[in-house]
């Protein structure tokens, strides 16, 4: 396994300038790794180096993420982040690539997948986020349009969170994800923070990644389109991780062509959890 960096490269959709890495070999066949919500690109800089010596690898800071631009005036939506992938793929001549994905970013990654099934060629989902009711679910559309209101309203008035140090940051990485190791949880802060004028520091991600979409898509049409995908897809969830994933509650009889591993002593994060694990069962199912 040879030791390869990635580049920075931008790319545009919806007048939105959007970063992503690329480790190169763009003759090998495409791979592409799409992180979650309040992550960022380098969440794969683990991962990569038992791939990109097979694979051309390209991983997006999704839109809010990273070194992306954040939205301006409007909510962070699962179709628009849809369409930022379709960009990328087409853009890059990405077709026919094995995508990838966790947490947030597999739920979009199973939409294009079923949205434009001959993009893709196989499908990885980690951890990814399954048939959600929302946060305004159970309540009258009245309530439900002056609580998303104040929602949005409440983080538009919302400061960053400065940390006085990088050290004060990678800390607070690590109370909010106890099972990640201290090495991984320092990479991912020095990668997902910025220093501020002031010297302190904060989180690259935007505030409003936080706020729910009011009217997301419906359950109905999500389901239509994981029955639509038609590559061979891999599931993998933690026995330890969040509840609602793909592949839970009934969902995995929506895949048609699909296969589940539960991996054990993991949390949500299982790609820095029990990496030999993933990779092991990654390398098999692309075999």
């Amino acid at each position: 396994m040879s030791e390869r960096r990635a580049s920075s490269h931008f790319y545009w959709s919806q007048r939105l300038r959007l970063h992503y890495l690329d480790w190169g070999l763009s003759d090998a066949p495409p791979m592409l790794l799409v992180h979650g919500v309040q992550d960022h690109a380098h969440t794969w800089d683990f991962l990569a180096p038992h791939f990109y010596d097979q694979h051309h690898l390209v991983a997006p800071d999704m839109r809010g993420h990273g070194d992306s631009d954040w939205n301006r005036g409007s909510a962070y939506r699962h179709v628009d982040y849809v369409y930022d992938l379709v960009r990328l793929i087409e853009q890059r001549q990405l077709k026919g690539c094995v995508m990838v994905a966790h947490s947030m970013g597999a739920t979009i990654a199973a939409l294009v997948a079923g949205g434009w099934p001959h993009l893709i060629s196989k499908l990885i989902l980690l951890e990814g986020v399954g048939l959600w009711p929302g946060s305004f679910a159970d309540v009258s559309v009245d309530e439900k349009l002056r609580a998303w209101e104040k929602q949005v309203h409440t983080l538009a008035d919302r400061n960053l969170r400065r940390y006085p140090t990088l050290e004060a940051a990678w800390q607070r990485m690590q109370e909010v994800n106890p099972q990640l190791d201290a090495s991984i949880a320092r990479h991912l802060t020095i990668h997902g923070s910025h220093q501020n004028e002031d010297g302190t520091w904060s989180w690259k991600f935007d505030n409003c990644t936080h706020s729910p979409s009011l009217y997301s898509i419906p359950e109905s049409d999500t389901v239509a389109l994981w029955k639509n995908i038609s590559c061979e897809t891999l599931i993998l969830n933690a026995k330890q991780g969040y509840p609602r994933r793909i592949g839970q509650d009934g969902t995995l009889e929506h895949f048609r062509n699909s296969t589940l591993h539960d991996i054990d002593h993991a949390g949500h994060w299982l790609h820095h959890d029990q990496l030999g694990e993933v990779v092991t069962r990654v390398r098999a199912f692309l075999s």
